[in-house]
């Protein structure tokens, strides 16, 4: 089998994960939340406000204060939802599973063993601000 099909193979296991799946599952549940979606909106269109405000020659300072004030109420609320919440807790285990996957895979390129080659939690994911793994 090639390293493709392999691949293909590893993309079919990640959607058997449990923590795959219950991801899924909690997005679905945060989708249907309508309180959320309602937040969300409220949030999104705050930002646009702000966006549309800022970008006036004459501001109104007192305007974008209130604006930014009732963004970020609206960003606690979307937070503090129990759909949110569980959403982000399932989002980050599942982004534990797929750093563990892509370094045992990194490091097997840089010619580590790959039964040996692990996540280091060091690790910030960004390859910009590495020092290099290892």
């Amino acid at each position: 089998m090639d390293t493709i099909a392999l691949a293909r193979e590893l993309g079919k296991a990640i959607q058997n994960e449990d923590v795959y799946k219950k991801l899924h599952e909690v997005q679905l549940k945060a989708d249907a939340d309508e309180k959320l979606q309602e937040l969300i909106s409220t949030f999104n269109l705050k930002r646009v406000a702000i966006n549309v405000e800022a970008q006036k020659t004459e501001k109104d300072q007192d305007k974008l204060a209130q604006l930014n004030k009732e963004m970020r109420q609206a960003y606690s609320d979307i937070m503090s939802n129990e759909n949110m919440i569980a959403y982000n807790e399932a989002k980050q285990e599942l982004e534990t599973v797929t750093n563990r996957i892509m370094a045992i895979i990194q490091k097997s390129i840089d010619g580590e063993d790959p039964e040996t080659a692990d996540y280091d939690a060091s690790c910030t994911g960004s390859c910009s601000t590495c020092g290099g793994c290892g």
